[in-house]
């Protein structure tokens, strides 16, 4: 049921707003203030999902309630009531962050249809929100560990801008969440996060995959394809295991860094792409270029900022979280009861040696949901860890 405020000074206004909202529609919830400050009070004290405001009004006005409301509930669109004499303020409020404006006398239609669409807006930066929060805990990051600290604190100055970034680090150990947390936290978060693992796709199919074709360019090329570079234009496109990625793929993603460019395989049109670029790799790409299988060039364009995800035997104080992290989630995903670990059972599993990380001790600790007692002991650990 949507709750609509009213914030109007004059008695006789305020009662034909709260008169034709309620006539309009019967699941809308309307109450009215008579000045600001009793407004803003009211919207402190209870979420309401649309706010319309005049502008003159004693005690507060109009432009200092909207300034107001965008700091204590931003997501509430504000829809200012002007008189004659107060178009060019509502306008201004409208740079301010207002949804709209109406004059007085207001029209009836453009009201109930400045209200309909205010409402809207509501409910999609709602469901954008709790899609947010579902997308932020798939890729949560796990720990509190020095290392992972520092990770977070860097994530949380690098993200907003469009720097570069290169994880290094072990198989398993989470580099794509790094990858996911850059892109949710920067301004791109509204474009697309397109993943590439470079070490997946053939090297003859390399150029293709990241930059397109046209009809004809190769045998199977039956038609024109835009590239992965293209899908990601206003967002992210994440090279993982950038380190395999061949000599002449890697010139041309150094021309996309320098000139914002990329060519369609079998074409020589340029197309602009506005895309930040996140890498990864496993491999010491210093040794990589000693060995001519990267260039220098790309690697500086890629390194601006560096950021290495440690091992998780490097890391051993998070492995209790952890555990119950992926305990709790696994039980979610089987719909069975949340086990829990006995001490012992922790202790024993932070003292093995994880070889495979992150991942290898997520598997572990499935296979001992899976096959462990109602309580996960000690003896249930040495039985099925191994294996």
């Amino acid at each position: 049921m949507p709750k609509i405020l009213v914030i109007e000074d004059e008695a006789a206004i305020r009662r034909v707003l709260v008169k034709i909202l309620s006539e309009e529609n019967d699941t809308y919830k309307v109450e009215e203030s008579e000045d600001g400050l009793s407004g803003i009070e009211k919207i402190k004290n209870d979420d309401f999902d649309l706010v319309l405001c005049d502008i003159k009004m004693p005690k507060m006005d109009g432009v200092e309630v909207l300034e107001a409301v965008k700091k204590i509930k931003p997501e509430i669109p504000i829809v200012m009531i002007s008189g004659h004499g107060d178009l060019d303020t509502a306008v201004n409020t409208m740079r301010l962050g207002a949804f709209d404006y109406i004059s007085k006398p207001p029209d009836l239609n453009r009201l109930l249809n400045t209200v309909r669409n205010a409402l809207d807006r509501k409910e999609l930066v709602v469901e954008n929100k709790i899609l947010k929060k579902k997308v932020s805990k798939k890729y949560e990051m796990i720990g509190e560990s020095d290392a992972i600290v520092q990770i977070k604190d860097m994530i949380d100055k690098v993200a907003p801008t469009d720097a570069r970034v290169l994880i290094t680090g072990p198989n398993g150990t989470g580099k794509e969440l790094v990858a996911h947390w850059l892109h949710q936290k920067s301004a791109r978060a509204k474009g697309n996060l397109i993943e590439v693992n470079c070490a997946a796709i053939p090297s003859e199919l390399i150029e293709s995959e990241l930059f397109g074709h046209v009809k004809g360019a190769f045998t199977s090329a039956n038609k024109d394809r835009a590239g992965k570079f293209e899908a990601a234009n206003g967002g992210t496109i994440f090279l993982d295991e950038i380190g395999d990625m061949s000599l002449s793929a890697q010139a041309k993603v150094l021309r996309a860094l320098q000139e914002n460019k990329i060519q369609r395989v079998g074409s020589d049109k340029d197309i602009k792409v506005d895309v930040r670029i996140v890498a990864a790799t496993n491999k010491n790409l210093k040794q990589e270029i000693e060995d001519g299988k990267f260039r220098e060039d790309l690697y500086h364009r890629l390194a601006v900022i560096l950021i290495k995800v440690p091992a998780l035997n490097d890391r051993r104080e998070d492995i209790p979280l952890l555990i119950n992290h992926f305990a709790k989630k696994i039980s979610e995903e089987q719909g069975t009861a949340n086990k829990s670990f006995s001490d012992k059972a922790v202790k024993l599993l932070q003292e093995y040696d994880w070889t495979g990380n992150i991942r290898e001790l997520r598997n572990v600790v499935e296979r001992l949901i899976i096959l462990g007692g109602n309580e996960v002991s000690e003896q249930d650990v040495k039985a099925f860890a191994s294996k």
